[in-house]
């Protein structure tokens, strides 16, 4: 029987209609090896398992109370047959038939790569700042083939901003070798499993590739409170596991919310907005931004907060509260 190379693994919660597309692209991979799709539901109550068991997918269902970031996409990762651990979300869908090809290929270039990541694409239907945002976040990655591993210990000790590029990885959209994994799993954490994994690999002498050619579409295009929200548990993450301040002073967090508005300004102006439609939407983004530094702060003084705050401020806790992904 021919080995599997590769298995793509889709924690999911109420996919909705995206879910299907996101079954389909992935079906519709082309690959000169075989792979397996495994689904792990942790309690959809809208047909996301008929979904995918209506095409032929293997799921498992688990209690929403047993979903973890890390935890379930362990839990899959011990019922694959892959070489090869590919992890995207129900939202994130393959822009290309040769997505998985192309993955798992910069994941195995090298022996000593521990995983691979490609980039995001915003959907088409996403706001103009959104397609922006995450055009500018993955070039900085380049858009070539690349490996990367720690290889100076003083920089990595003393600039974050090194750091984070050295460990930045996404679950949306990545790549793991499995024999890595049967060493390090996936760790346990509220938040940022992919991330907090990357570090410990990067610190293990592993090396890391990033996938230019491996595009999915994923985007979200928050409200102002799920931006605060979701920037407070991202920057809470990043105190907690990283000993990161994001936004240690209210000064700062205005300037840099100023800084932003302006940026998406010029981007919206780009986009070819003008007149009464160009000042509704700065004005909007104009709030999004302030939303974004404002749950940047919070996360960053998390532990001087109430309990009562940090669970209302926390989308993450909310949505685990609620049994979803």
């Amino acid at each position: 029987m021919t080995q599997i190379r590769a298995s793509v693994l889709i924690p999911v919660k109420n996919g909705g209609p995206l879910l299907g597309e996101v079954l389909d692209a992935v079906l519709a991979q082309q690959t000169p090896w075989p792979f397996e799709v495994i689904v792990v539901d942790s309690g959809s109550s809208d047909g996301s398992v008929e979904c995918a068991r209506g095409r032929g997918i293997h799921v498992e269902s688990i209690p929403a109370s047993e979903f973890g970031h890390g935890r379930t996409r362990n839990l899959m990762a011990s019922m694959a047959k892959g070489q090869f651990l590919v992890f995207i979300t129900q939202d994130a869908r393959p822009a290309s038939p040769q997505w998985l090809a192309n993955m798992v290929q910069g994941c195995d270039i090298d022996p000593s790569v521990a995983g691979a990541f490609g980039p995001h694409r915003a959907h088409p239907q996403a706001r103009h700042v959104t397609h922006c945002e995450l055009s500018q976040h993955f070039a900085g990655f380049g858009d070539k083939l690349s490996v990367v591993r720690l290889e100076d210990r003083t920089r990595f000790a003393n600039d974050p901003g090194y750091r984070q590029w050295l460990h930045f990885f996404s679950s949306n959209n990545s790549c793991i070798r499995r024999s890595v994994w049967e060493q390090l799993p996936l760790p346990e954490v509220a938040f940022a499993e992919d991330q907090t994994w990357a570090l410990r690999a990067i610190e293990a002498g592993h090396a890391k590739a990033f996938v230019p050619d491996a595009v999915v579409y994923h985007s979200h295009d928050f409200g102002v409170w799920e931006t605060l929200q979701r920037n407070f548990d991202e920057a809470r993450s990043f105190n907690l596991y990283f000993g990161y301040r994001i936004q240690d002073s209210l000064l700062q967090a205005l300037r840099s919310g100023m800084y932003l508005a302006k940026r998406d300004l010029g981007w919206l102006r780009n986009g070819g907005l003008h007149g009464w439609c160009l000042f509704k939407n700065a004005v909007y983004m104009g709030f999004i931004e302030m939303a974004r530094v404002a749950g940047q702060y919070l996360g960053t003084r998390h532990d001087r907060l109430p309990t009562w705050l940090l669970r209302s401020v926390s989308r993450d806790e909310q949505l685990q509260r609620a049994g979803a992904v």
